[in-house]
């Protein structure tokens, strides 16, 4: 028997009784908008959500036949993750890295840049400090997200058999949702906290340990979970369930017990680098490590376009830039790659809650592809990659629209977006230039 309330009032002796039902919870759009807890009671000060639905935490996974392929791309509106590790809707990507290196910073950005999307978002937060969840949850309701968001909340200081259910149960609300027809997105955050929460239970039940102390169905408590997570076909109304697990590792050990576990049961992992984290580098994506199996052919084509050349040149740049570091001379090719290397660092840097349409994403890219920003100063390539931003925007509708959902970029495409992000540059060049304006009198 596990407790998932208050213990304090139980005594030896006190009569037990069962209720004869399956651990389930309340689920629908009455829980849009709220903070719950595993158990479906509010946490948000408000009243108990009035569902009338309910559904088992623990349910079988979709059969094969009931699946779709992964066709349809989950903007997040990050740069560095839409045009070199892409999701797709329905995909299981994994967020990894040390503590403090931004993993629920890119998550809570892909909530809110499902706004005006139609996605559904559930956020589950496992074993987190109360000032973090509130922090989170103030974050989505400023910027309006928290409408279309329902937050499950299992803080640490509660009991872990609550933190064990957490996951199980946020999954059946989204699922619901799925099964509607709609397409949600989960994020598990985190659940290196469920498998400490589920590590102290089996010790306390006298399961035996097995690596790192972890017993040895951790994997199959996980895997069961994740496999959740599809794209529906049509028959069964052609919903998903994109999941964003994520993990926190320790010096970068991603050879660990549970990275590797999850490592080895998602399509894809978003790696953080904490060096990256410390030298300013947001988002700390290391791109060497992070790959999407499945999002590629989701992504819009338009992506293609410019990513392949991106990732190769970024690749370069970065073994340069070790090579450099020995001091040798360089010769002048060499340290041109290395000046367009850190653009490209500079350019796939992204401040929190400032996500950027596709049309503005490509053209960037574009202009960054074109070395459009050699020139620009290493400290100005912000500003003058949001004067490009600001003028994508405010192009031709129709363009707008065609490369939201064309089959590719078409040569004129790629012309006029580039010579839009050569003019946007000059025109911000020049006001750079412009002395300041005197405030004397």
């Amino acid at each position: 028997m596990v407790l998932l309330g208050d213990h304090t009032h139980l005594q030896a002796g006190q009569e037990v009784l069962r209720t004869g039902c399956v651990m389930d919870i309340g689920v629908g759009d009455a829980l849009l908008g709220r903070v719950i807890d595993p158990l479906g009671r509010p946490l948000d000060g408000g009243p108990m959500p009035l569902t009338t639905t309910r559904l088992p935490i623990e349910r079988p996974a979709a059969a094969i036949m009931d699946r779709a392929p992964v066709t349809a791309p989950l903007q997040t509106g990050i740069k560095v993750i839409d045009a070199l590790i892409p999701i797709g809707r329905g995909q299981r990507e994994l967020i990894l890295g040390d503590r403090q290196t931004g993993k629920t910073a890119i998550a809570i950005d892909t909530i809110y840049n499902q706004r005006d999307t139609g996605v559904v978002c559930v956020y589950c937060a496992i074993g987190q400090r109360a000032s973090a969840v509130a922090k989170a949850v103030a974050r989505l309701r400023s910027k309006d997200a928290l409408a279309y968001t329902v937050v499950m909340v299992a803080e640490g200081n509660d009991a872990p058999g609550l933190a064990y259910i957490a996951p199980y149960a946020a999954t059946s609300i989204a699922e619901h949702f799925m099964e509607s027809g709609r397409d949600v997105l989960i994020v598990y955050d985190d659940l290196t906290h469920h498998a400490r929460a589920y590590r102290e239970l089996s010790l306390l039940l006298r399961r035996p340990p097995g690596r790192e102390a972890f017993p040895g169905d951790v994997f199959y408590i996980h895997s069961r979970m994740l496999e959740r997570a599809t794209h529906l076909n049509a028959a069964r109304g052609g919903g998903s369930m994109t999941a964003l697990p994520i993990i926190e590792t320790e010096a970068h050990n991603i050879a660990a017990y549970i990275p590797t576990n999850l490592i080895s049961m998602t399509d894809g992992q978003i790696v953080l680098d904490s060096s990256l984290f410390a030298r300013g580098v947001l988002p700390a994506v290391d791109v060497g490590q992070s790959v999407s199996r499945v999002g590629g052919k989701a992504q819009r084509t338009a992506y293609r376009t410019v990513a392949g050349d991106l990732k190769l040149a970024y690749a370069q740049f970065e073994e340069l830039e070790t090579f450099a570091r020995f001091g040798a001379r360089l010769d002048e090719a060499t340290r041109t790659s290395i000046e367009h290397g850190k653009r490209i660092r500079a350019c796939l840097q992204q401040s929190e809650l400032s996500p950027l349409t596709v049309v503005s994403q490509i053209t960037v890219l574009l202009g960054l592809n074109a070395a459009l920003f050699d020139a620009v100063p290493l400290d100005r390539m912000a500003a003058a990659q949001a004067a490009i931003a600001v003028a994508a925007n405010a192009t031709d509708p129709a363009l707008i629209e065609r490369l939201s959902h064309a089959d590719k970029l078409s040569a004129q495409d790629t012309s006029t977006l580039t010579e839009l992000a050569r003019q946007a540059l000059e025109d911000w060049s020049r006001l750079e230039a412009l002395p300041p304006k005197s405030t004397q009198k």
